[in-house]
């Protein structure tokens, strides 16, 4: 069972803002400080690879966030970050940290902003989910851990992160491993219509540029969280055990302006911040990512994800693409930990 501290407190205060003015307030974290204690504590059923990730997890102020994430690994070994995606959390490297770690790699995997027991440090800061605040929060992480590089490696939102960093800080990445290849976007590449069929596997974007969509959201977020991972691995049978352990993380009281922000900032119908105006110019160019990496794919990734050819020539240092055969869906780190743990020693001995 996963248990949350003063769970009905929340659920009631975050009622109140919704009727407060709803999505307009969550972005500015009203009434983030009352909420900072609520943490996840985990027992029962629980592998012994997870509980030894949670119990790893540590705190860290780092840019506009107190950063809560796990740690595996030699102190001093060569380092790797790994990032997850929506509505995943760090659960989903569980049985990859002890492989790299036992390889002598110092493992780093941070909650996102939204997610787990990642806070931001003022209520006034902007809940802000476009795609280079997010890159930022890495290099952030970095600097205040005094990582000077690491491999980095990451799936859905955590792959385009990874992507991001690559591009705008190579010095700051070894290597990379991305599942889904090249996934850097820009605002005006969301607003070109898609075929049908295309655009039919987007349509929780569509649903969250809505009100209704977020107050959908805010109100049924675990039963949607369940459902995207039904829909993007949908070979994967997954127990309860191991989707509540990650739903947990969906309780920070940022998940859901962040997440709604994330997808309307795609379509053009949320602002940034002015302050990420010239990396967004530099990501809507299409940058190259000269860093040596790997490009990974399920054979049965549900989620929308491009075709490996038409991305193979924006990796113009060492590259390779491995295929996951076997119904490996849209989170192959927790679908096939080994062949991606496989993927980082590769991708770090280049």
């Amino acid at each position: 069972m996963i248990k949350l501290n003063n769970y009905s407190r929340r659920k009631f205060l975050q009622s109140a803002a919704m009727s407060l003015g709803g999505f307009e307030l969550a972005l500015m974290g009203l009434g983030n400080k009352s909420l900072d204690n609520i943490i996840p504590s985990y027992s029962g059923n629980t592998s012994d690879n997870a509980r030894t990730l949670a119990a790893s997890i540590k705190q860290i102020d780092a840019g506009v966030l107190n950063v809560g994430y796990a740690e595996a690994g030699p102190a001093d070994g060569p380092v790797v970050i790994l990032l997850h995606g929506w509505p995943y959390d760090i659960y989903s490297f569980a049985d990859v940290a002890p492989i790299l770690a036992d390889k002598g790699f110092r493992v780093i995997i941070p909650f996102l902003r939204g997610y787990g027991t990642t806070r931001f440090l003022s209520d006034k800061t902007l809940r802000n989910g476009q795609q280079s605040a997010l890159a930022f929060d890495v290099i952030h992480l970095m600097d205040a851990l005094k990582i000077k590089q690491a491999v980095i490696g990451g799936f859905d939102w955590g792959a385009r992160t990874a992507n991001i960093v690559a591009a705008l800080w190579p010095e700051r990445v070894k290597a990379m491993v991305s599942v889904s290849g090249y996934l850097i976007g820009n605002q005006a590449a969301g607003k070109a219509p898609l075929p049908p069929a295309a655009e039919l596997q987007w349509w929780y974007q569509y649903y969250f540029s809505t009100e209704r969509g977020a107050a959908g959201y805010k109100q049924y977020t675990h039963d949607f969280a369940k459902l995207i991972w039904q829909l993007a691995s949908p070979q994967w049978k997954f127990d309860d055990a191991t989707f509540d352990r990650s739903a947990a993380s969906l309780n920070n009281p940022d998940q859901v302006a962040i997440v709604v922000h994330n997808y309307r900032w795609r379509l053009g119908l949320a602002d940034g911040e002015k302050m990420y105006d010239e990396y967004e110019k530099k990501l809507a160019t299409g940058p190259l990512i000269t860093v040596p990496t790997i490009t990974i794919e399920g054979d049965a990734n549900g989620a929308p994800h491009p075709d490996a050819k038409v991305y193979a020539k924006k990796f113009s240092g060492k590259y390779t693409h491995k295929l996951l055969t076997g119904g490996v869906g849209h989170n192959p780190p927790q679908e096939a930990p080994k062949a991606f743990a496989d993927a980082i020693i590769e991708v770090a001995g280049y």
